[in-house]
């Protein structure tokens, strides 16, 4: 399976309404980040274990780790949990930043240090979901990311 049909599958075995709004949220960004890599993370390690929900991912940024080492990892994430659904904005140093920049006007979601989480997409400002996730996109492209 390519990614794009293991996002397809993902997102199909979504139970309704949630499943209708994922497949929104995903069309949505792939408008706002046009041409981005597309990624699926099924969120079992190396050895067989479980270790997150799967999530979509797209664009790209490198991680650089404490000991020097780098890899390749997508800058938004988007994942059904069990109350709703999160959307990462990864690589952001500044753990502040979405929450006082967007957490306000996003309406009623959680916001931490690179992830949103909400029940439904009735519950939040679509529109600035976007912007936050357009504007962590590029914000990872920079060298010295908030």
């Amino acid at each position: 399976m390519n990614v794009q049909e293991q996002i397809a599958a993902y997102i199909a075995t979504q139970p309704e309404p949630k499943r209708a709004e994922m497949q929104e949220l995903h069309n949505r960004i792939l408008r706002a980040l046009p041409g981005c890599k597309q990624w699926f993370d099924d969120g079992i390690n190396s050895e067989g274990k479980t270790v997150s929900n799967p999530n979509i991912g797209y664009g790209s940024y490198t991680i650089k780790y404490a000991d020097g080492t780098t890899r390749e990892f997508f800058q938004i994430g988007l994942s059904a949990n069990t109350t709703g659904i999160s959307v990462y904005i990864l690589g952001i140093k500044n753990k502040t930043y979405l929450a006082q920049t967007y957490g306000k006007e996003l309406g009623k979601a959680s916001v931490t240090g690179y992830c949103i989480k909400f029940k439904t997409l009735k519950d939040i400002n679509v529109d600035i979901l976007l912007a936050a996730i357009s504007n962590g996109a590029a914000i990872t492209k920079e060298p010295n990311a908030l």
